[in-house]
């Protein structure tokens, strides 16, 4: 005999990431790793997501059966017009993580603690410098930019090819960010107590980022946003000269631990074992 009583089944929390395209993308193994050594049942998908369809998609993000979400290209900035931001990603202009708040759909940017918590990991003491040279003006320098004057950075070099687009973003964050000329670089990395690459040089498939690292402080840190290859040019020479490094690598772990409490509860680790994890599938043939 059975009862008439009716059991309801809570469905396991579940993130995703929304681009176009995404597959690429390697947030799936962090966040399934960070679910299985924690012991938390729940999911975590891609979803390709056509620019088209992506404020629908958002906007009934819960009834798709999501807590939140990661969002890449190219949906950073609608991501950021379609929900409640907080001042990271205002600053930047960009959200690349989504929540709800009580209902409410809210957004930040943790590329900014991503970039800073991989150098506090991998270079402490690198923010008693004065001096910090940024190469490249688009999302990822902002968020870059953002981070080093919240850290107190005294002077923020901000170099680009097109020094218009470098000098619209100093506008933004203030007197501390000084635009530069590209061909100006050479002449700033003898003070540069921390140089930065947002730019795609040296990335797989990319020109290389032509730098005398040598010109460079002795005590100085180099920071590269770029992950494929794991070591570029810049941080090869940079450690062959015992500088102080933090690659792309370190950043894409780093970013993705407050989205990983925010949906499923707990702050996960960035670890050896997690990092080896991406790193041979990065370098699967």
């Amino acid at each position: 005999m059975t009862s008439g009583t009716k059991t309801s089944v809570t469905k396991p929390r579940a993130a995703c990431l929304i681009g176009w395209p995404a597959a690429h993308s390697r947030s799936p193994l962090i966040h399934h790793y960070w679910l299985r050594t924690l012991g938390i049942e729940g999911g975590y998908n891609i979803e390709a997501i056509p620019p088209e369809g992506f404020a629908e998609f958002i906007m009934h993000l819960s009834a798709h059966g999501f807590a939140g979400a990661n969002v890449t290209r190219p949906h950073k900035e609608r991501a950021l017009a379609l929900s409640k931001p907080d001042d990271r990603a205002r600053a930047v202009g960009a959200a690349n993580t989504l929540w709800y708040d009580n209902g409410e759909l809210r957004s930040t940017n943790t590329d900014v603690e991503g970039f800073i918590n991989n150098l506090d990991a991998c270079a402490p003491g690198w923010d008693k410098v004065e001096d910090a040279l940024v190469l490249g003006a688009g999302g990822a320098a902002r968020a870059v930019v953002f981070g080093l004057v919240e850290r107190g950075i005294k002077r923020v070099h901000l170099a680009n090819r097109t020094i218009e687009r470098a000098r619209t973003l100093a506008d933004q964050f203030g007197a501390s960010v000084l635009p530069v000329a590209w061909d100006a670089v050479g002449g700033l990395l003898p003070s540069a107590g921390l140089l930065v690459n947002t730019t795609s040089l040296g990335m797989h498939g990319q020109p290389a980022l032509e730098l005398d690292v040598s010109l460079l402080p002795p005590d100085a840190a180099v920071a590269d946003l770029v992950y494929v290859p794991l070591e570029t040019q810049l941080l090869a020479a940079a450690r062959a000269r015992g500088l102080k490094t933090a690659d792309g690598l370190g950043m894409l772990l780093h970013q993705a631990v407050r989205g990983f409490e925010l949906w499923f509860g707990q702050r996960p680790d960035v670890t050896l074992e997690l990092r080896a994890l991406i790193e041979a599938d990065l370098t699967k043939a």
